[in-house]
C-alpha cells in the first residue's frame, strides 16, 4: 500500500503589480518555506497579514504549497 508523507508546507503571498501593456494583470510572489506541517489555516492567514503589512503591493491572495513524498510498502 502507497503512503504520502508532508515534506514540506510554504505560504505563498501573492501581490498585485498592476497590469502589462495588454491590460492582463501582473502578479509579484514572496514564499516563505518551512512552515510547521501542523499551523493551521487561522495561523496561515494571521502571518500573511502580518507580513503583507510590510509590504507596499496589495495582497492578492494566499496559497499553501505543499510537498509530499509518496512510499510504496
Amino acid at each position: 500500500m502507497a503512503a504520502k508523507y508532508l515534506v514540506e508546507r510554504q505560504i505563498r503571498l501573492v501581490f498585485d503589480q498592476g497590469v502589462n501593456a495588454e491590460g492582463k494583470p501582473v502578479y509579484k510572489s514572496k514564499t516563505i518555506r518551512n512552515i510547521a506541517s501542523d499551523a493551521t489555516p487561522e495561523q496561515m492567514v494571521s502571518v500573511a497579514q502580518a507580513l503583507e503589512s510590510l509590504q507596499s503591493l496589495p495582497l492578492n491572495r494566499i496559497e499553501t504549497p505543499e510537498n509530499y513524498q509518496i512510499s510504496v510498502n
